[in-house]
């Protein structure tokens, strides 16, 4: 982490590699340049890096961005989509190999764009962990969809139990489904359902905007983790962990406790 003077007494951030206070940064094509640029910069604020969709895919210099991505000691993993698709084509063992010729040490597994019977997602996530760091999600990326806040539940909870290292809860690059509404509104109370049953240190939400992050951290704090990060929103996020943004100061540097709570 930089070295700060310390006249401010900031709360304590615990250096990489985290397990906890994660921001997942989303690729969604960025070139060489702009990664260096990014470490130079915010480095130290970036946990994980998602390749969006399936845009590892069809990016020409794919190994260059992984090679620098790991001279960063940051773990990249593509985006969920790629693996539905690879579902979708019947491709799970040429993807796993894939990802080993590729030296990727994590996987997404999703299933917000198609439908993957419980148990054979289950088992998807049971069979990856033996050689990757699962992070798996849940919610649709269908605007229309709306599940009952115990199906969150106990999906969750099952994949945790599967062996899945994160559970991600879909919002999609906008925030504009799974725990948010079309209009960007958050299901407030989904998330509080969740939390009561599901420690929010095996939780990443996804939060791609400035207010849904500036909420999840004056509920949770500055260790909750954060996904679908925009790079260029790493240092504004951490400004709103360590409570030197307006939206978070008082509940940061104060203490002061937020009312929980909402519709859903």
């Amino acid at each position: 982490m930089p070295s700060f003077d310390g006249f401010l007494a900031l709360p304590p951030r615990a250096p990489k590699p985290r397990e906890n206070g994660l921001t997942h940064v989303i690729d969604k094509g960025m070139n060489l340049r702009d990664i260096e640029g990014l470490f130079d910069t915010a480095g130290d604020y970036v946990d994980i890096v998602k390749l969006g969709w399936g845009t590892s895919y069809v990016t020409r210099n794919l190994e260059k961005k992984i090679a620098l991505y790991r001279s960063f000691d940051t773990p990249v993993v593509c985006g969920g989509t790629l693996f539905e698709a690879v579902y979708l084509r019947d491709r799970i063992d040429q993807y796993k190999s894939w990802l080993k010729d590729q030296r990727f040490s994590c996987v997404e597994i999703s299933d917000g764009a198609i439908e993957i019977p419980r148990e054979r997602k289950l088992e998807l996530i049971q069979d990856f962990a033996r050689d990757f760091r699962v992070l798996s999600e849940v919610g649709s990326k269908d605007e229309a969809v709306v599940y009952a806040p115990y199906e969150w539940v106990n999906w969750m909870q099952e994949e945790l139990a599967a062996g899945a290292w994160k559970v991600i809860t879909e919002g999609r690059e906008g925030g504009t489904a799974g725990i948010f509404r079309p209009t960007g509104e958050m299901r407030t109370g989904l998330v509080d359902e969740i939390v009561h049953s599901i420690d929010p240190s095996n939780v990443l939400f996804e939060a791609p905007t400035k207010s849904s992050q500036a909420w999840f951290v004056k509920q949770f704090g500055p260790d909750v983790n954060l996904g679908n990060i925009p790079p260029e929103e790493v240092i504004p996020l951490e400004t709103l962990r360590l409570g030197l943004r307006a939206d978070t100061i008082n509940e940061v540097l104060l203490g002061d406790s937020a009312p929980k709570g909402g519709e859903t």
